[in-house]
C-alpha cells in the first residue's frame, strides 16, 4: 500500500464539549468495523452502540465474523483501497503504527485525550500502544488476559485431578481424563488458536526473559534454540488431548465444550469469560480460571483506531466514540460483559469476579518485575509479517509429524526471512 493512496486531508477542529443537542453542532456519526459477533462480544459492543447512541450519535454497525479478526482486516484493506475508509477500526499493537505510516490514520482525537488525561490513567505502556508519532490516534478499550486456562469443575472432579500449576500436572491430568474418554483440551484448529496455546506454553517452559528475547526481540539464536525444542515437544502433547473434530472450530464453540462438560479445559484467552457469564455460569463453581503455568502474564489490548475520514459529522464521532470509550462507566460495563478488565487503571473493581480481580491484581505484580508482556498471537508484541511466520510454523507442526528440532529451526529462519 502506498501513502499518498490513502492520504485524505481532514480538518479536524478541536472540540471544547459534547453538546451535540445544539444546531451548529454536526451530527455525530460513525462507521465501525469490528469482529465481536460471539454471544459474549456482541452484548459487550452493544453496550458502546447504546452509548454513543444516547449521546446523540448515528451508529452503523459493521461486524465481520472471525475470532481472530483475519477477515475483518481484509474486509478493511479493501475498504481503505478503495477510498472509502471506516470511521473507525477494531485495531491493536504495532498495527497502528503500520497503518499511521502508509498515512490512514488520524491524530483528532488527540484533542479529547488531553482534554480528559488519558496520560495520567492509562498505564504507560498501554498507552504507548494507543499513540502515533506521541499523539493519540486509538482509544483502549480493556486489557484482555491470554495465559488463562478454564475449566469444568465437574468433569475435574470426577477424574480426580485439580487445576494444574505446571505444565507437568497438565499433563497428568490430560493423560487421565482421556483414559476416561474425556477430551483434556478443547480447541480450535484455527491458525491464531494454535498460536495462542503456543505463546503461553512458550511463557511457562521458557519463563519471562525466554518469551521475550524470543518474542518482543526476535532474538534468532533463542528462536531456535533448545529451550524453543523444549516447546514445541509441549506442543506436541497437547495435540495427543484434542478430539478429532478440533479442526476449523470457532473459538467459543470450545469454550462451549467446557460448558457442556464434553471437554476439562481450555486454554483461551479472557474473552472466553464473557461467553461463560453470557450463559449466566458464576466463576468458581461454573467453571475454573487459573494462569496457565509460569510466572508472567501476557496481555492485549483491544482499542479502535480512528482513520483519516472526510465530513464533520464524522469527526465529531470520532471524538464522541473516544471519550465514551474512555469514559468511566463504559469501560466497566464492558468489560464486564467482555470478561477483561478495563484499561484505565482507577475504575473500581469491586463488581467484578474473582478471575478479573485475579487478572488485576497479576498484571499490577508484573508490570513491577517484568513479567507483564505484550501477546505476540494477538498482535501486541511484533508486526504481522513477523507473527505471522512464527503463526504458520507453530500451526504446520501442530498439524503434521514435524520436529520439534525442525520447528524450532524453521521458527528462526522464518523470522529472519521476514524482517
Amino acid at each position: 500500500m502506498g501513502v499518498m493512496r490513502f492520504r485524505n486531508v481532514v480538518a479536524v477542529a478541536a472540540l471544547a464539549g459534547f453538546a451535540f443537542s445544539s444546531p451548529a453542532m454536526a451530527e455525530p456519526q460513525v462507521e465501525v468495523l469490528h469482529w465481536w459477533t460471539s454471544g459474549g462480544e456482541a452484548k459487550a459492543i452493544k453496550v458502546l452502540v447504546d452509548d454513543f447512541k444516547a449521546a446523540g450519535g448515528a451508529w452503523t454497525d459493521m461486524p465481520v465474523a472471525g475470532g481472530g479478526g483475519d477477515a475483518a482486516r481484509t474486509a478493511l484493506k479493501a475498504r481503505v483501497l478503495s477510498g472509502n475508509p471506516p470511521t473507525a477500526f477494531q485495531m491493536k499493537g504495532p498495527s497502528i503504527q503500520e497503518w499511521h505510516e502508509e498515512g490512514a490514520l488520524t491524530t483528532g482525537i488527540d484533542a479529547v485525550a488531553k482534554d480528559n488525561n488519558w496520560d495520567g490513567v492509562l498505564p504507560a505502556s498501554i498507552a504507548n500502544h494507543m499513540k502515533c508519532e506521541g499523539k493519540y490516534c486509538a482509544a483502549p478499550v480493556n486489557v484482555h488476559r491470554i495465559d488463562w486456562i478454564w475449566a469444568n469443575p465437574k468433569v475435574l472432579a470426577k477424574a480426580g485431578v485439580a487445576m494444574p500449576t505446571t505444565w507437568d500436572e497438565f499433563n497428568a491430568a490430560a493423560d487421565k481424563l482421556k483414559s476416561m474418554g474425556v477430551t483434556p483440551l478443547a480447541h480450535g484448529g484455527q491458525s491464531w488458536q494454535d498460536a495462542t496455546v503456543f505463546e503461553a506454553v512458550a511463557l511457562g517452559v521458557g519463563g519471562n526473559e525466554f518469551y521475550r528475547k524470543a518474542f518482543v526481540d526476535l532474538d534468532p539464536a533463542t528462536l531456535g534454540g533448545a529451550t524453543m525444542v523444549k516447546v514445541f515437544d509441549q506442543m506436541r502433547k497437547l495435540r495427543g488431548y484434542v478430539d478429532p473434530n478440533f479442526s476449523g472450530r470457532d473459538w467459543n464453540l470450545a469454550t462451549a465444550m467446557i460448558m457442556k462438560g464434553e471437554a476439562a479445559f481450555q486454554i483461551m484467552g479472557d474473552w472466553a469469560k464473557g461467553e461463560f457469564s453470557n450463559a449466566g455460569l458464576t466463576a468458581g463453581v461454573d467453571y475454573l480460571c487459573a494462569p496457565t503455568p509460569g510466572a508472567g502474564y501476557l496481555y492485549n489490548v483491544d482499542s479502535f483506531a480512528m482513520f483519516d475520514v472526510k465530513g464533520e459529522n464524522k469527526v465529531t464521532g470520532q471524538n464522541l466514540l473516544a471519550k465514551l470509550i474512555m469514559g468511566k462507566n463504559f469501560q466497566k460495563v464492558f468489560n464486564l460483559a467482555k470478561g477483561s478488565i478495563p484499561a484505565r487503571t482507577d475504575v473500581p473493581l469491586n463488581a467484578f469476579d474473582y478471575c478479573a480481580q485475579r487478572s488485576a491484581y497479576d498484571m499490577n505484580v508484573t508490570s513491577g518485575n517484568g513479567g507483564l508482556l505484550p501477546s505476540f498471537a494477538h498482535g501486541m508484541a511484533m508486526r504481522n509479517a513477523q507473527a505471522g511466520a512464527i503463526t504458520d510454523v507453530v500451526t504446520k507442526h501442530f498439524n503434521s509429524d514435524m520436529s520439534s528440532a525442525d520447528a524450532a529451526k524453521a521458527l528462526a529462519e522464518g523470522v529472519k526471512n521476514s524482517l
